[in-house]
């Protein structure tokens, strides 16, 4: 029985390792896997509360995302999300994308006293995750708050970019 336990577990190991080695050489060049050539499919993205994602601001602020954001020197593509579609969310990129969300909620992070940053004009708050390799960056002093997720190691580009488009397409206004 115990030897039955155990080549069952065996066969499940490798036929595991055998679909990620050979499912993934088949749509794509190996290593070049992270965001360029290859049909992906739509990204599943978690609904959150948005209250001001039907907002004017939020819908001028969509419409004007760009298809490729650029980070460190890589161009991610606008992928397409998949039903149900959060309202006033993008993506951009493949194995780990960088997510924006418009009209969500105050963060709770954000008091009298966080530590701001500045970029292109635009006051953000940067928020780790504890159980990510990831960050979320907030959008502060505008009339919505937007989000930026962006994965560990992406470069500024992304921040530059969306703090360009929220100085051109929202006013500002105090973050308190």
């Amino acid at each position: 029985m115990l030897i039955a336990a155990v080549a069952l577990a065996v066969a499940l190991v490798a036929g595991v390792g055998a679909v990620g080695l050979f499912g993934r050489s088949a749509g794509s060049d190996a290593g070049n896997d992270s965001q360029a050539g290859g049909d992906v499919g739509p990204l599943p993205l978690v609904s959150i509360p948005a209250p001001e994602a039907g907002s004017d601001a939020c819908r001028g602020m969509l419409e004007a995302v760009p298809e490729e954001l650029t980070s460190s020197g890589e161009q991610l593509e606008r992928r397409e999300l998949a039903e149900p579609v959060p309202p006033a969310a993008a993506a951009w990129g493949r194995d780990n994308p960088v997510v924006l969300r418009c009209g969500l909620d105050r963060p709770p992070e954000l008091t009298r006293t966080s530590s701001l940053r500045q970029i292109n004009g635009v006051q953000w708050l940067h928020v780790p995750d504890e159980s990510s390799p990831s960050a979320t960056w907030y959008v502060v002093d505008r009339p919505v708050y937007l989000a930026l997720t962006v994965p560990e190691g992406t470069g500024t580009g992304p921040l530059q970019r969306i703090s360009d488009l929220a100085g051109k397409h929202m006013k500002q206004v105090s973050p308190f």
